[in-house]
């Protein structure tokens, strides 16, 4: 049983992961003309979440259980509404890259909760953990976005 929960759990934040994957391929290269000190950190945003990916199939493989390659319904509806606020906003770049900011919110709270509800096991844990200091050190990157601008 303790199996099918951490699955069930792994699966979850697989699905969050892959939401992050797609958020962020709707980040266009013209945002990094007024955020240029932001690119690199955001490239490796973009690796970390492949690596993070990987990770959490095998961990879902090796408990016997089938990982859930998808997006999240959640997710799916947040980047519709990110298309339409963005086909108004006057400041794309800036429009854009605060949506990176919610999102990295969004994953933290759901990693956090994944911790908080005793349903991983020990190694689960720590791969969860380490994934959720990854998501603080590039939320931190870029919640201050007024102070990035060229």
């Amino acid at each position: 049983m303790q199996n099918e929960k951490t699955v069930s759990v792994l699966n979850d934040l697989l699905n969050i992961t892959n939401d992050r994957i797609e958020g962020f391929s709707k980040v266009e290269d013209k945002v990094w003309d007024t955020y240029s000190p932001l690119k690199s950190d955001y490239d490796e945003m973009v690796n970390q979440s492949q690596t993070m990916k990987a990770e959490l199939m095998s961990l879902i493989t090796q408990r016997g259980g089938d990982p859930d390659n998808t997006t999240s319904t959640a997710g799916a509806i947040h980047r519709a509404w990110i298309d339409l606020k963005n086909s108004f906003s006057g400041d794309k770049a800036e429009s854009t890259l605060e949506n990176v900011v919610f999102g990295e919110e969004a994953a933290i709270d759901a990693y956090q909760d994944a911790l908080d509800s005793g349903d991983l096991c020990p190694e689960s844990s720590r791969v969860v953990s380490d994934q959720l200091h990854h998501l603080k050190s590039s939320y931190s990157k870029f919640s201050n976005l007024n102070e990035m601008k060229n």
